[in-house]
């Protein structure tokens, strides 16, 4: 049996504030059984301050968006989240700076990163795909999916957007994951917003997506979430466990939390695919020119006309 945690909690630009909560919410995991713990997209340093056109900073009329630290995958940071985590396998999200790669002000590339590591190792890091609304102005994007190997079973990652593809979760799945960590810094609706969080269209949809991909694919689901509300952006938290058949087994709602739930790895996946097995019962051969590159030019939508940004 393994006991999985997952973060909903609202991260800012000051690292040590940030080292603190991370402290904070490791020994609280650990108190609580936890052999996983998964904290936010940009846990360390915190996600941009807006999105959309309006923060290009190409453009000398419009104010450049906050951006957050860019810390090396060698760097002291992550030597110290390693030192932070011990024997708990820990998931955060951080931006990476790469130094041998082309970048801005020939610093290096920047990634919106997720991180898999131990007091032993870093296991994995996944690098974002799937960019929405102006974030490639802020990272470049990551260029593909694979699982890899924890000490509590075979993992994949990916982050926040991402879960709206789901070639996403089933390059994972294919890949042998039997758990998906989905970090996240999903925020709400700009536009018609419900007073109540809860009721919001996008809380419905992160929640929606969270339980469909784990259906989809047949795995455990592990997704934290920001919370709060971080320049112009308000949150959904909404961190949450969910099982191989989309049932939700632990839930933070809207607010700061900590989801947990203990779950069976390997039985739950048998249980789960020992009839209709999704991955088996694939027929590549009908489908696969459908998923080749859409031909000709998707329509532009409206608001990117308006370099709004809608969401």
């Amino acid at each position: 049996m393994l006991t999985v945690a997952a973060v909903s909690a609202g991260f800012t630009r000051d690292l040590d504030a940030c080292f603190a909560q991370v402290e904070s919410l490791v020994a609280e995991a650990r108190e609580r059984g936890a052999g996983l713990l998964a904290l936010p997209e940009a846990a360390m340093g915190g996600y941009l301050s807006t999105l959309g056109s309006h923060g290009d900073v190409a453009d000398p009329t419009r104010p450049s968006r906050s951006q957050p630290p860019a810390l090396r995958l060698d760097g002291p940071e992550v030597a110290r989240l390693r030192a932070i985590a011990g024997d708990l396998v820990l998931c955060v999200g951080l931006c990476e700076l790469a130094p041998d790669e082309p970048g801005p002000g020939g610093e290096g590339a920047r990634y919106n990163t997720a991180v898999c590591l131990t007091g032993d190792a870093v296991l994995g890091a996944y690098r974002k795909v799937h960019q929405p609304l102006g974030e490639h102005l802020s990272y470049a994007a990551g260029s593909g999916f694979g699982a890899f190997e924890t000490p509590v079973g075979r993992i994949g990652m990916q982050i926040c957007y991402d879960k709206a593809f789901p070639e996403a979760a089933r390059a994972l799945a294919l890949d042998g994951a039997q758990l998906v960590v989905s970090l996240s810094a999903w925020p709400a609706s700009r536009t018609g917003a419900a007073p109540v969080l809860a009721d919001d269209r996008w809380t419905h949809r992160f929640d929606l997506l969270d339980r469909a991909r784990a259906l989809d694919n047949q795995l455990f689901w592990v997704a934290s979430n920001q919370a709060g509300t971080f320049g112009s952006l308000r949150y959904v938290g909404s961190a949450k466990v969910v099982d191989p058949g989309g049932a939700v087994l632990a839930h933070t709602g809207t607010g700061p939390g900590t989801a947990v739930a203990t779950i069976d790895l390997d039985g739950g996946l048998a249980a789960a695919r020992g009839g209709m097995y999704h991955l088996r019962d694939r027929r590549p051969d009908a489908y696969g020119s459908a998923l080749a590159a859409v031909p000709g030019p998707l329509p532009e939508p409206v608001w990117e006309r308006a370099g709004a940004g809608r969401a």
